[in-house]
């Protein structure tokens, strides 16, 4: 494939990519048009309420993106977890963790500075694509495009990464998505010999699009429906819910324009000359039903995403106890693994380019480990509980070093040190043990009496 066509694909997937993503950047921005009211309910409720949603897709991806916190990063040889957290890695795993399930992808840039110090960028599909082996998987070539210029002189730079490679474009022509229109105003050489793109593509089956499928995509009808019902509820609140009244055998009285004049005005007191007029009022809407309904689509939202009923804001406030709030929390619990497990050769990809660049060295993909990327544990604990298994686990003959790191979240660095340092207070602590009962088996030194001679 020549270069025009690789600038060819990337510029048609960049322009496609918004129509894609759309609906779930809308829904997350809590903007969907489903939650705007229509201009008949926006008059009856005299303009003070132009939208209302609920935004349970954003609620959905927020509570799996707080159970999918990194905890370490390595591959052989390498001190990868502090130059991850140099690069300022940490924030940017959590937004490429919220893309990735908002949108189905989202990217990591691996490259370095002038002085050798790596670097990480992360893009969502709004502003990177890529093309990848349909047989290996392997990463053919990546393309990011972004707006350079000022408004008085718009620019948009897009840069073309290839294995030997990275090449920049440059155009002045807006919406340009043909190669005709583009320079090519520096060439880079390419020392990791490989795409330093890290795809992470969200696919849960074979048959989800290889762009990704959104954790978000079940629940949209339904939240665009709950959206409609509170919707309808406040304008039955404040239209229809409160108690009218009304009266018989008066005559209706309209002003110069035409508007039908209140002959009571804003009084409470009610009273008519005319003998045959009657007076009555009709009770006001109930909202049960809009409650009721409502209940039932939130139980179908909370079926689909894993979110338990005390996120909803279903049966109560909380759980009774811890164990309740576990139970409750298993099929999310479930669904965050599941997700770190999809990610782990991923990151494990990105700590190996880290190394790589550090090291001013290509990058080989066999020292790729998906088991050295360590997560936090998932599940809701105290840390109290968090002490006591980790207690047992130790119990057990469990290194100390892995119980700091997975049960107490201690970081790899520093599970290292204080593991290193117990090892050599339990050294010290067995040497004096050692002493004490040498020096016990030995007994006391017995000190033979003095004797003097005879006289």
């Amino acid at each position: 494939m020549g270069v025009s066509d690789e600038l060819r694909d990337a510029l048609a997937q960049l322009e496609a990519a918004p129509a894609l993503v759309d609906r779930p950047r809308k829904a997350w921005a809590g903007t969907s048009p489903a939650s705007f009211l229509s201009k008949e309910s926006r008059d009856a409720l005299d303009g003070r309420l132009a939208r209302l949603g609920v935004n349970y897709p954003r609620l959905a991806v927020a509570a799996l993106v707080e159970r999918l916190a990194l905890a370490g990063l390595g591959v052989t040889g390498g001190s990868t977890w502090g130059r991850f957290l140099r690069a300022n890695g940490l924030e940017l795993s959590g937004l490429v963790h919220t893309d990735r399930l908002l949108f189905g992808s989202a990217y990591v840039t691996v490259w370095g500075t002038e002085s050798g110090r790596p670097t990480l960028t992360a893009d969502s599909p709004l502003t990177m694509t890529h093309r990848a082996d349909p047989a290996t998987g392997e990463t053919l070539w990546a393309a990011r495009r972004w707006d350079s210029g000022t408004e008085l002189r718009p620019e948009t730079t897009l840069e073309l990464y290839l294995p030997d490679r990275i090449e920049r474009y440059t155009t002045n022509l807006s919406g340009q998505t043909t190669p005709a229109g583009w320079n090519r105003k520096r060439v880079l050489d390419n020392p990791l010999e490989v795409v330093p793109v890290v795809p992470f593509v969200r696919r849960l089956s074979l048959a989800d699009p290889l762009t990704g499928a959104s954790a978000v995509e079940d629940i949209l009808d339904l939240t665009d429906a709950v959206a409609k019902l509170l919707g309808d509820a406040m304008v039955t609140s404040e239209f229809h819910a409160r108690p009218r009244r009304w009266a018989t055998g008066l005559e209706i009285e309209e002003d110069e324009a035409g508007n039908i004049v209140d002959p009571f005005g804003d009084g409470r007191f009610l009273q008519s000359e005319a003998p045959d007029t009657k007076f009555g009022q009709l009770d006001g809407a109930r909202l049960d039903g809009y409650a009721d309904l409502m209940a039932s689509i939130t139980q179908q939202i909370g079926a689909l995403t894993g979110l338990p009923p005390h996120y909803l804001g279903l049966h109560g406030d909380q759980p009774a106890s811890a164990d309740g709030i576990r139970a409750a929390e298993a099929q999310l619990v479930a669904r965050a693994r599941a997700e770190q497990r999809a990610m782990s050769n991923e990151w494990g990809t990105v700590a190996g380019m880290l190394d790589a660049v550090a090291d001013r060295r290509p990058f080989d993909p066999e020292v790729v480990d998906p088991s050295l990327v360590e997560w936090g544990n998932p599940e809701t604990s105290t840390p109290a509980m968090d002490a006591d298994a980790a207690a047992k686990l130790r119990g057990i003959g469990v290194p100390l070093e892995v119980v700091l790191a997975d049960r107490l979240g201690y970081d790899p660095d520093e599970a290292a040190e204080i593991a290193d340092a117990a090892h050599s207070r339990e050294v010290e602590l067995v040497a004096s043990r050692s002493l004490r009962d040498r020096e016990e088996r030995r007994g006391p030194v017995v000190v033979p009496p003095e004797t003097t001679p005879d006289t």
